[in-house]
């Protein structure tokens, strides 16, 4: 409650009451009871009366800021308790997804790992003339790990994340990150550029190096495969004050922007024999680490991945 906005009211008021008193006895005008002067009376009556309607009227207007303060309030409580619900349907949905992929991989793994097993010798066994039985195994071998991949797939999506932090210089997560790729950007001849060791040896974050490497390996293996033969990726990272940004950079066709908003929803996907559940599983990542993923234009015009993390620490070398 704003008292000090009614008693300014007030003052105002009775100012304003006794200035028209003192202006109509300048103007000429006289006050008088039965003969006798009343100039200060009417002054009293006046401030008075214009100190009520001025405390009337800071009061409304203190009560109109009440109102709309409550407004805010009442809003903030109503997007918080939509949040809050949208993420408890969030947890619903992932712990009855946890419970299907649990009852899938129960069901399915076993046989599947029997089958490819089968065609793997049944493969290995025939003659090399004989084609078209060596293609059908192949191709028994190759969905039996597509299926694989994607009960994996599913199982890390519904399984909570558990984080073990520690303390991670920037430049070994990008390393371990292009390590992982290696064989693919030699096949592909991709160009990585990533900052000069100086410029980011002296940063550290507390992440979960395994989980931000998955994150960045598959932010990576997106990049290659949206760049033509020859094309180019890059990886940098920015500290902005106690935030730091990791953004991989590709030279390839990038996201349209009205798919931006959609691109990390769990199953969707723009590639025929994709999941759409790499950047769903990275985001979940990213953000049980308190941070956020997002994606935007690089300055070729292809897709630009950043992942933002808040806490990081810089050695006193940086600092100085």
């Amino acid at each position: 409650m704003n008292r000090g906005l009614r008693w300014t009211g007030a003052a105002l008021g009775a100012l304003a009451g006794i200035g028209d008193t003192a202006l109509f006895t300048w103007l000429g005008t006289r006050f008088a009871i039965n003969g006798h002067d009343a100039t200060m009376i009417a002054a009293a009556w006046f401030g008075i009366s214009f100190a009520v309607v001025g405390y009337l009227m800071g009061d409304a207007i203190d009560a109109r800021q009440r109102e709309g303060r409550a407004s805010q309030l009442i809003r903030a409580q109503m997007e918080t308790i939509g949040e809050s619900r949208e993420r408890l349907i969030q947890h619903e949905k992932l712990a009855a997804l946890g419970q299907l992929a649990a009852a899938i991989a129960h069901e399915v793994r076993n046989p599947l790992a029997v089958i490819r097993s089968a065609a793997q010798n049944l493969r290995d066994t025939m003659t090399a003339g004989d084609l078209d039985a060596r293609r059908a195994c192949t191709f028994i071998t190759d969905e039996a790990d597509r299926l694989g991949n994607l009960i994996n797939a599913l199982l890390a999506f519904a399984r909570p994340v558990h984080l073990s932090p520690v303390s991670v210089p920037i430049a070994e997560l990008f390393e371990r990150a292009v390590s992982a790729m290696r064989q693919e950007i030699l096949a592909k001849r991709v160009r990585v550029e990533r900052p000069a060791e100086h410029e980011i040896s002296a940063i550290n974050i507390n992440v979960d190096p395994d989980l931000m490497t998955q994150v960045l390996v598959g932010l990576v293996a997106n990049a290659i495969e949206a760049v033509a033969a020859g094309g180019e990726i890059r990886l940098d990272a920015q500290a902005n004050g106690r935030q730091l940004e990791l953004a991989v950079s590709d030279s390839g066709p990038g996201v349209p922007a009205d798919l931006r908003s959609r691109i990390f929803e769990p199953f969707f996907t723009t590639r025929a024999a994709g999941v759409g559940l790499g950047l769903a599983i990275a985001r979940q990542i990213v953000e049980a680490h308190r941070g956020s993923i997002e994606v935007g234009e690089s300055v070729s015009g292809g897709a630009r991945f950043a992942v933002i993390l808040p806490g990081i620490g810089i050695a006193a070398t940086a600092a100085a």
